[in-house]
């Protein structure tokens, strides 16, 4: 027969069951952190330094060139390496700036370069002649102007090519000049960057180059520094010992000599055959004994039967070859 449970039988039950559950074992709170997609794949200490490098010698050959194109006093130096979004990038560009696309091949991507007015226009005023001043009111350029300028961007280009050649291989041109509304369909605006900034400083004026490197060209270029960096290792024991055995086999000239004497005008013009030249060194003193052509030893000439030979007196010091 079966047995019918009144409400507080039931309400019995559920209390027990309540109890049984908050006796167990406690459950383990899980910790949630917050995840910034934005912060990942950013440059390492290394990489940073050898971007540096690499483009710290594509400021030294861009200014070169500049230099010699415009006939006239160029020096460009990095002054910064950032990873910013597309967006970031040209938030940061004036309105009325100098903007330019530049296609890089075979990867098919795009690069941004951007250069202040206050640099484009003295630089004009130089190819034409002029001091290279800057007296322009801030406008855009015209299509003269843009024609000419290109010109510089060309060659700002070909010396990108040349510093990148040896890592990737790129064909880089020149492609045309945007304005800051156009630009932004180049890339996506969350798209990663590599952001280069140059200053340029001209006889009269200065400024600032900017170039965008796009993640793809970017991340291409670090793969290759970061295979060009070699960790150093300590040598084993039995390394050490093979090299200390190629170095003692290793075969060294060695040379005995006079040690420097200074000699007037005068003594030297008076020289003839026959003549005998005075040496400030007595003739029993000691004279230099030079391993690979470094004075290392104070020695005595001899001789034992037919062989020539030399009589080591003693080591010189550091201090004494400093001095020397």
């Amino acid at each position: 027969m079966s047995k019918v449970l009144n409400q507080e039988e039931i309400d019995a039950l559920f209390s027990a069951a309540q109890q049984s559950r908050n006796s167990g074992a406690p459950e383990s709170k899980r910790r949630i952190e917050k995840c910034d997609l934005g912060q990942s794949n950013i440059l390492t200490t290394d990489q940073v330094r050898s971007v540096t490098t690499l483009h710290e010698s594509l400021a030294r050959r861009v200014g070169s060139s500049l230099g010699s194109y415009l006939r006239a006093g160029c020096e460009m130096n990095l002054i910064s390496v950032e990873q910013l979004s597309y967006g970031e990038f040209l938030g940061r560009m004036p309105e009325l700036t100098y903007l330019a696309s530049l296609l890089i091949l075979p990867i098919d991507a795009h690069a941004i370069i951007q250069v202040d007015l206050s640099l484009v226009f003295p630089i004009v005023d130089l190819v034409l002649g002029g001091p290279g001043t800057d007296l322009t009111e801030p406008r855009d350029l015209t299509e003269i102007e843009e024609e000419i300028f290109q010109m510089v961007a060309t060659i700002i280009t070909s010396d990108l090519q040349t510093t990148w050649s040896p890592l990737i291989a790129p064909d880089i041109r020149f492609v045309k000049k945007h304005q800051l509304r156009q630009a932004q369909h180049l890339m996506q605006a969350t798209e990663k960057t590599l952001s280069l900034s140059f200053e340029i400083r001209l006889p009269e004026t200065r400024g600032t180059l900017s170039l965008a490197v796009p993640a793809v060209v970017a991340n291409a270029i670090l793969r290759k520094l970061s295979s060009q960096i070699f960790l150093e290792r300590v040598p084993s024991r039995d390394a050490r010992a093979k090299i200390r055995e190629r170095v003692l086999d290793s075969h060294f000239e060695a040379s005995l000599t006079l040690p420097n004497s200074p000699l007037t005008v005068r003594a030297l013009l008076a020289l003839e055959a026959g003549s005998v030249l005075m040496l400030p060194k007595r003739a029993e003193a000691s004279i230099h004994l030079n391993i690979a052509d470094k004075s290392m030893f104070l020695a005595y000439p001899v001789r034992h039967g037919t062989h020539k030979g030399a009589r080591i007196d003693r080591r010189i010091s550091i201090a004494e070859e400093s001095v020397k």
